[in-house]
């Protein structure tokens, strides 16, 4: 177990280079994590970060958990995606949970005997969720659930779901497991970045789910839980892009240092040392973004939202720009899997997408700025 706190940062940082940064190339090659993996993140208590120590998680507050994220991010994307959606599902169950819902769940989920994913994209719905397209009925003491998920983190060995739904008009979220009659799972293979998050396209079909499965009420559902878990999500993906952006920092300084053209290492040509200088910078500056959310979502500030959707936008842009430069650096060689550019490149494009599009987000920091 792995605890929390700047001192054992070091300790985590070395512990993810040998289980899944010398291996994550091959990872991306074979589009999975090694069951193996992940019960060592479970033991080392990653799996359990979001969940309270009294069932047996590590409970680390925002900056811990943020810097967990960035670490993974360096490791592997793909590892930040399983990680994301296991954690936007703990944290759910935590804050919205029945007493029931969490003595069941919490423990398994941060023992890593049960892995979770989030169910809300759609093959016509991303960020839109208001509009999802799953209908969800009542029939007695249970819901009927019929609908399409794609694109779901984890989701070809996830156990539980966190499904987002359509009941009466209101979004709701249900928690169905992955044996649950009426759901099937279908992977989803050679996308472009992420391509060890082991994605798959979850069909529910006349899918009975008992109503103790449903996440806080019918009368309550948006807002609250759907709200919360994207706030969770930007803000994991904001400090993962942080990482995935040190990562490409720190290969083009090691490579640079070493590679030499017209006599001279590519360090010492200055139009390289402007897109090292530029890419330390702005990363920098997204690290800071994501401590400020982090500052503010520890103390309970309202404004902790904004702040993460701020640094989630600059982030991720950011980490896109620094990939494309590194893979510039690097030349043919950043375009081989002898080097691990070409998966932060394909990742880094993941990350302006998922869990709100860089558009969505330049819409919610504008109408926010004008709302003041």
């Amino acid at each position: 177990m792995i605890a929390s706190g700047p001192h054992r940062r070091d300790e985590l940082r070395a512990f993810l280079a040998a289980t899944v940064g010398k291996h994550a190339n091959q990872f991306d090659l074979d589009q999975r994590i090694p069951r193996s993996v992940i019960a060592q993140l479970a033991e080392a208590g990653i799996l359990g970060a979001q969940v309270p120590r009294q069932f047996g998680g590590t409970e680390y507050d925002a900056f811990d958990f943020g810097h967990v994220c960035e670490l993974v991010g360096y490791a592997s994307g793909s590892l930040l995606s399983l990680l994301t959606v296991h954690s936007i599902v703990a944290s759910t169950i935590v804050r919205w949970g029945s007493a029931a819902q969490k003595e069941r769940w919490l423990p398994l989920l941060a023992s890593g005997a049960s892995l979770g994913a989030f169910a809300l994209s759609e093959a016509d719905v991303g960020s839109d969720a208001r509009n999802v397209g799953t209908r969800i009925r009542r029939e007695g003491d249970t819901f009927v659930v019929n609908g399409t998920k794609k694109w779901i983190s984890c989701g070809q060995i996830a156990d539980l779901f966190l499904i987002v739904g359509n009941c009466d008009g209101r979004v709701i979220g249900l928690i169905v497991e992955a044996d649950n009659p009426g759901l099937s799972i279908a992977p989803i293979s050679d996308m472009l970045g992420f391509r060890a998050a082991m994605l798959a396209e979850i069909t529910l079909d006349e899918c009975v789910v008992a109503q103790n499965q449903l996440l806080g009420s019918v009368d309550f559902g948006y807002a609250q839980v759907v709200g919360s878990v994207l706030d969770h999500g930007r803000f994991s993906i904001a400090w993962g892009c942080v990482g995935l952006a040190q990562a490409c920092i720190d290969a083009s300084l090691n490579y640079t240092e070493t590679r030499q053209t017209f006599g001279q290492y590519l360090k010492d040509h200055q139009l390289v040392q402007k897109m090292i200088a530029d890419m330390v910078t702005n990363t920098q500056a997204a690290r800071l973004l994501c401590e400020d959310a982090a500052r503010k979502r520890a103390a309970g500030d309202h404004g902790g939202i904004m702040a993460t959707t701020m640094a989630k936008y600059f982030a991720a842009r950011n980490a896109e720009t620094v990939a494309a430069e590194a893979v510039q650096l690097h030349g043919a060689n950043g375009c081989s899997n002898d080097y691990p550019l070409a998966r932060h490149y394909r990742d880094a494009k993941i990350m302006s997408i998922i869990e709100g599009s860089a558009q969505m987000q330049q819409i919610l920091i504008a109408q926010h700025s004008y709302g003041r």
